[in-house]
């Protein structure tokens, strides 16, 4: 039995206790903040509830295996999963709009046919066969096992299978997503559908590799659920199985540096002084705080990606309102910018700033628990906004209640007369978001993918210190609640097994 110490009590982190728990260690979480979850969390205020972090939970599969590894009593014992149907409802720039069946390719394509004229339902069918195969090409190296030593086949090929486009007298391949909307779909509201998945990513679609098609398809395969209760629950309930499999959590208490010894980590220094020793170190932490920790010099293992840099993070809105929630009313509906293009180069220019007219991402639970009663709806609006170099809690922030403005007006175009329902907002800010996950400016990482020089890929949960691993969305396989539970398991294989670990069978 090794003693292992966890930093940070984020999702992945928390994952990677508890399977490591269930295999005999000692494992001891040091969290900064006075709770857990990192950037899953909540808000309450006069009866109203809202999640301030994911509000939606793909894969679910992935805590499913972590309940059914670390105990008896399956997740749904302990959290009530509501397939969303709709998945979402979209709002185009035109004012055309669509609802698209959860998990249907038969009925997404009939949703479309319908709304946005014949033939385009059949070419999203035709993009999601081709997605398909680019997820089965990375799912088990992306997703499944540690990066691979040999990580530049991942970088150089392009797993998407594009069609052939003849453009000015050359037969071209898309090599963005934003070429596989132009050429393979064909339709500026299918290239919105396509190209928003990357932006609620914190990615640019011009620049975001072909392979970024498998977002769209894990969706579309495998659903989108919501936790009754709010996505809060899902991190409660992953809190009480690693406390009742003896994890031991020290809140408030924050971590200053890695001991290492002979190249190998031996505990840690806490902030106010005093020590733990451990044979196994486990950060869930974003990098910038990891190099804090021992030195970007010492974590650099050999032939290692570097890590994500430069992503963006998100503005949220939490809206209280007056009158209820009309029956039949879509969980989620995606409002589409009316000018994609300045919006991507609002946010992804030489110098970021808010777009005058951003995607927002309506969020209106079905759920008597977020609210005061059947007189009164919680809402979320999300936008994705630059990261603030510093998270200073002054700098910008009139820019960002602005912005929270503008989203708003957006909303309106789903929700008419919103505006006129609020009696009170919230707007939860990068700053918040560094606060409480201690990424620098609020960055939010995104999922790991192929191709694109690797520049998408994310650093190896092994490090270049032995005994010290990485865990979370800031490592592979990158940001997101399903990939934080991976990384989980990768690590905790990694301690139990050792390098020989190659991921689950």
């Amino acid at each position: 039995m090794a003693r292992i110490a966890v930093i940070g009590a984020g999702m992945g982190a928390m994952a990677a206790a508890a399977r490591l728990a269930v295999a005999g260690h000692r494992v001891t979480v040091y969290e900064r903040t006075e709770t857990y979850g990192g950037a899953v969390r909540r808000l309450e205020r006069d009866g109203f509830a809202f999640d301030t972090g994911p509000g939606l939970l793909p894969l679910p599969a992935v805590y499913r295996d972590l309940f059914v590894k670390t105990g008896k009593e399956p997740l749904e014992d302990r959290v009530q999963l509501v397939q969303v149907d709709p998945a979402a409802r979209h709002v185009f720039a035109d004012g055309t709009e669509v609802s698209l069946p959860n998990a249907s390719r038969a009925g997404v394509v009939t949703a479309l046919d319908t709304a946005l004229g014949q033939g385009t339902g059949r070419r999203w069918g035709d993009f999601l066969v081709r997605a398909r195969e680019a997820w089965d090409r990375t799912r088990r190296p992306l997703l499944e096992e540690p990066l691979w030593p040999d990580w530049p086949v991942l970088a150089e090929r392009e797993p998407y299978p594009a069609v052939p486009h003849k453009r000015l007298l050359r037969t071209r391949r898309a090599g963005t997503l934003a070429e596989v909307g132009a050429w393979e779909l064909r339709d500026q509201r299918l290239a919105a559908l396509l190209e928003s998945h990357a932006l609620a990513h914190g990615l640019d679609p011009r620049t975001a590799p072909a392979s970024a098609a498998v977002l769209p398809y894990m969706e579309h395969a495998f659903g989108i659920w919501y936790v009754r209760g709010g996505l809060r629950e899902l991190a409660r309930a992953v809190y009480e199985r690693c406390v009742a499999r003896r994890v031991e959590f020290v809140f408030g208490t924050e971590v200053a540096r890695i001991v290492e010894k002979d190249g190998r980590a031996t505990g840690v220094e806490f902030a106010e002084g005093g020590a733990a020793e451990a044979e196994f170190v486990v950060a869930g932490v974003a990098p910038e705080a990891l190099s804090g920790f021992v030195g970007s010099a010492a974590l650099r293992g050999e032939g290692q990606v570097p890590a994500q840099h430069g992503l963006p993070s998100r503005l949220t809105v939490l809206l209280a309102l007056r009158g209820g929630r009309p029956e039949g009313t879509a969980h989620r509906t995606v409002v589409h910018a009316e000018d994609r293009d300045s919006e991507l180069d609002a946010l992804f220019g030489t110098s970021p700033g808010m777009p005058a007219r951003p995607t927002v991402t309506v969020l209106r639970p079905d759920d008597p628990a977020l609210v005061p009663d059947g007189e009164h709806e919680a809402i979320t609006l999300t936008a994705t906004v630059p990261a603030l170099p510093g998270a200073d809690e002054q700098a910008g922030r009139k820019a960002l209640e602005a912005q929270a403005d503008r989203m708003i007006t957006a909303a309106e175009r789903a929700m008419p007369g919103l505006r006129d329902r609020i009696l009170w907002r919230e707007t939860r800010t990068p700053a918040d978001i560094a606060r409480e996950t201690g990424a620098a400016g609020g960055a939010v990482p995104a999922p790991a993918l192929a191709a694109a020089g690797g520049r998408l890929l994310h650093p190896a949960n092994s490090t270049g210190i032995d005994g010290l691993f990485a865990v979370g969305g800031w490592s592979h396989p990158g940001g997101g609640l399903p990939h934080a539970g991976m990384s989980g398991a990768m690590v905790a294989g990694l301690v139990v097994e050792g390098p020989e670990f190659r991921g689950s069978q």
